[in-house]
């Protein structure tokens, strides 16, 4: 039975582990802390601000895990209430696999990446696949990018947690770093010019 957020994780068999390897006392006294959110509060609406990726886990009926890609402009992944979460499930190759896992287990796991300032933020819960609510849609759309939405997936958060940065690697959007990139082709080509003209 799950008493605190963070049981959704914390199994009996991974607090025993835990013991095993020395690790639950502290994590008890994280439970007795702060501990995990299932509300989504002002830090993590910041978070998914600018958010333009995430990895969504699914699992089929007997528990075979699936893992996908998802992007879009930054903010798609949008709270729509103090528990819940929902994206624009946007065209893509037409496999339909975390539909259809969603359609026989609603249990769900976001992986929020900001690689740029290696920070991280794992989300449980339950989803469910929302076909044909144009208002919904609307809510989940951004105008300025081009994907056709064929439908929400709405998610009800259990738990989040943000993890510590050990072990990202940094990267940078290529957004950000394109002027930067584009301003010093320029200065290449200058110089590429007057060394040209000096010979």
């Amino acid at each position: 039975m799950v008493t605190l957020p963070s049981d959704v994780a914390f199994t009996p068999a991974v607090k025993a582990v835990q013991t095993a390897k020395g690790s639950r006392a502290a994590y008890e006294r994280m439970e007795r802390g702060r501990g995990w959110q299932s509300e989504v509060l002002p830090d993590l609406r910041e978070f998914l601000s600018s958010l333009d990726m995430f990895y969504l886990g699914t699992a089929t009926a007997e528990g075979q895990p699936y893992i996908q890609y998802r992007g879009g402009p930054p903010g798609f992944l949008k709270p729509i209430g103090p528990h819940t979460l929902a994206f624009a499930g946007f065209a893509g190759n037409r496999q339909y696999l975390s539909v259809g896992n969603l359609s026989e287990n609603p249990r769900v796991f976001l992986f929020l990446m900001d690689y740029e300032n290696r920070r991280r933020v794992k989300v449980w819960g339950r989803g469910r696949v929302v076909e044909g609510d144009n208002d919904l849609n609307s809510k989940l759309t951004d105008p300025s990018y081009s994907a056709q939405v064929e439908r929400a997936i709405v998610i009800d958060v259990e738990a989040w947690d943000v993890n510590c940065p050990q072990h990202i690697h940094r990267r940078i959007p290529e957004l950000k770093i394109q002027a930067t990139i584009d301003h010093l082709q320029r200065k290449i080509d200058t110089l590429k010019t007057r060394l040209g003209n000096a010979s």
